[in-house]
């Protein structure tokens, strides 16, 4: 008999194992475990993942997009004090620093109760689940959508869209969706799109476009970036150096800051930081008689 209930037991166990694999459970208490989450989607069925330690980047990390992130911390405070507040777009050239200044805000306002989950594309369709969990708990969430963009065959922007505006269902209270991409309205826009096409197409190109906009025009806030010049690409540059402690002559810094954006083709936040990275790697592995 004892090894018939050993067997059951074993049984059970393996059962339930295999119910938690095909039929995750969400359980709602994990978002009182952390700040930051990773949304997954498995077997249909919206889970979430803790995320123990968030990345710690901070505004002073940050130049270059002052006004960005002066806009970016009132709309946050303005939602953090249960005023009116907008979702939020911040699009532009890669590697200016739009996903660090969400980023920040949940190192910012921490204490304050911020807390972030992090939806990646393909579990979008799983919003309307998670403004249902989120209603009427205690804490603020921003539902945080990293390079996000569509292609137009699609479909899971339509549930963005409903979240943001236009569904029936209001959006819980104690939610924003903050998203960054490299596209101002982020859906591919084609020269044909303004061409009337009277076969085998559409046959009217305004309500394409319209269409495409009708997406990013449901973000309240939107924010854009402009390409960097290489005076702030310096400036970057030494922000990081100095805070690092790195020793090196201004001029040897600037002339080597200069070569490595020229090899990387670019005058970013990114490429400053891999720079600097580089930069402070080879100066702690240099001997004594070695020059940086």
């Amino acid at each position: 008999m004892d090894d018939l209930l050993k067997e059951i037991r074993r049984l059970n166990a393996n059962l339930e194992r295999l119910t938690d694999y095909f039929v995750p459970s969400r359980d709602p208490a994990i978002l009182g475990r952390y700040r930051a989450f990773r949304s997954f989607s498995q077997n249909n069925r919206l889970c979430f993942r803790g995320i123990p330690e968030p990345d710690p980047v901070g505004f002073e990390e940050l130049r270059g997009i002052n006004p960005v992130i002066e806009r970016l911390i009132e709309n946050t405070e303005q939602f953090l004090e249960g005023l009116p507040a907008n979702n939020v777009l911040l699009y532009g050239p890669r590697g200016t620093g739009k996903s660090s200044a969400i980023k920040a805000l949940l190192n910012r306002y921490r204490k304050r109760g911020l807390k972030m989950i992090e939806m990646p594309r393909e579990t979008l369709f799983h919003l309307p689940d998670v403004a249902e969990i989120l209603r009427g708990r205690p804490e603020r969430f921003i539902i945080f959508c990293d390079d996000l963009a569509f292609e137009e065959e699609e479909v899971s922007y339509r549930e963005l869209k409903a979240v943001l505006e236009g569904g029936l269902e209001m959006r819980p209270h104690n939610m924003l969706i903050y998203a960054t991409s490299n596209r101002r309205h982020l859906m591919p826009e084609r020269p044909e799109d303004n061409l009337p096409v009277l076969s085998g197409g559409e046959l009217h190109p305004a309500e394409t476009m319209e269409e495409k906009l009708s997406l990013s025009d449901r973000f309240g806030l939107r924010l854009g970036i402009l390409n960097f010049d290489l005076e702030t690409y310096l400036d970057i540059v030494s922000h990081y150096a100095a805070a690092r402690r790195i020793t090196i002559l201004p001029e040897d810094l600037k002339k080597k800051a200069t070569q490595w954006s020229l090899s990387h083709g670019s005058f970013s936040g990114r490429t400053a930081r891999q720079f600097v990275d580089d930069l402070e790697g080879r100066v702690g592995m240099k001997r004594p008689n070695e020059k940086a």
